[in-house]
């Protein structure tokens, strides 16, 4: 069996690198023709143009990889079952029990190495990416009304609730476009920030350059004016947000791991924000590794499948079909599920139960009938 173990894994490792390797050649080429046309912009150089091709080849890696699992291991048990190597290690004694479980051995392995890159290398790689475009860009630019977030907590005036709206962040990684919105326990406007730039430090104090205060003053006396101006040079804002949760809400989600994700929708649900985004972005995240077992699950029964059944390359193009049909319905299942409010680990969990009961249902009828 040990032997049968090395020609299988060898086999099937081989081809899903390879493939694997095709896929991130394909996708470099296309970002580095991307990043091209920005040369001699801001300082961008050809060189500037490889670096950041470059950092995206982690996250390409992280979602391509269940693919190329499922792409690799159908072109080589395909190739093994048309020369007849899988008939002889069938006669041989490898049941269908004992190769699934051969498979699922190896497909652990794979989710381990999807969860490797996806939780640390992909997401430093990222949030290098950004850094780099920041830098030659002028710096990272929100869309829409910007990044928000939701802060509660009491005060020696009272219960008090803040809204700060963020716009992006400069070159040199400081915030940009900052406003602070506090209310009163009633839910009135009692004061407003206003500041082109500023910094969170490590125990969570805002320093805010050129800040414009204005205060409405709830119990205003006779004659004193309606609205407080004023303007500081430089303003220290204390807050209970941490530096990683104004980043998850300033960076591409692709920057955070899963235990980030983790926080942050739990921050979102404590401040009464939505957090269902999130909270389905973690659950997938958190399965995705799961998903390499589907595919080589999916993929035995193409060892099975008769010669004449279809050559190599018709397997390896049901096999790519295959692996479009399972992204296309794992994003549709987010966006749905989104929409219809759904259970968010159910909607992460739906596209991989699916394909997992189709490939165990192909291959008992392929043992059993064919």
């Amino acid at each position: 069996m040990r032997t049968v173990r090395r020609l299988l894994y060898r086999d099937i490792v081989s081809s899903v690198f390879f493939v694997v390797l095709a896929f991130l050649s394909l996708f470099y080429f296309i970002d580095f023709v991307d990043e091209l046309d920005d040369i001699g912009r801001r300082g961008r150089t050809v060189g500037i143009a490889v670096l950041a091709a470059a950092y995206e080849l982690p996250g390409h890696f992280y979602e391509l990889f269940p693919i190329a699992v499922l792409i690799g291991t159908i072109y080589s048990l395909a190739r093994m079952a048309q020369s007849s190597e899988f008939t002889i290690l069938r006669t041989g004694g490898l049941g269908p029990g004992r190769a699934l479980g051969l498979l699922a051995l190896l497909g652990v392995v794979f989710g381990a190495i999807t969860f490797t890159v996806g939780d640390y290398i992909a997401p430093l790689s990222e949030r290098q990416g950004v850094q780099l475009k920041a830098r030659f860009s002028g710096g990272l630019k929100i869309g829409g009304a910007g990044a928000w977030l939701k802060e509660k907590r009491s005060t020696p005036e009272g219960e008090r609730s803040y809204s700060i709206n963020l716009q992006g962040t400069r070159a040199n990684g400081a915030l940009e476009g900052i406003r602070i919105f506090e209310f009163d326990a009633d839910g009135r406007l009692v004061q407003r920030i206003a500041a082109p730039q500023g910094r969170v430090d490590a125990d969570g104090v805002w320093t805010l350059d050129e800040a414009a205060v204005t205060r409405w003053p709830v119990a205003r006396q006779i004659g004193e004016p309606l609205v407080h101006e004023e303007h500081q040079r430089q303003l220290r804002w204390s807050s209970s947000l941490t530096p990683a949760v104004v980043a998850a809400a300033v960076l591409p989600v692709a920057t955070m791991t899963t235990a980030e994700l983790w926080r942050y929708s739990a921050h979102l649900s404590d401040q009464a924000q939505a957090a269902q985004n999130h909270q389905i972005r973690f659950w997938k995240k958190a399965l995705y590794p799961l998903a390499c077992l589907v595919m080589v699950a999916l993929a035995l029964p193409f060892a099975y499948l008769q010669a004449r059944g279809g050559g190599v390359s018709l397997k390896v193009f049901g096999g790519i079909l295959l692996g479009i049909s399972f992204v296309l319905l794992n994003n549709l299942a987010g966006h749905i599920g989104l929409l219809r409010s759904w259970t968010p680990w159910i909607v992460a969990a739906t596209p991989s139960l699916i394909y997992l009961l189709l490939s165990l249902a192909a291959f008992t009828w392929l043992v059993r009938f064919r």
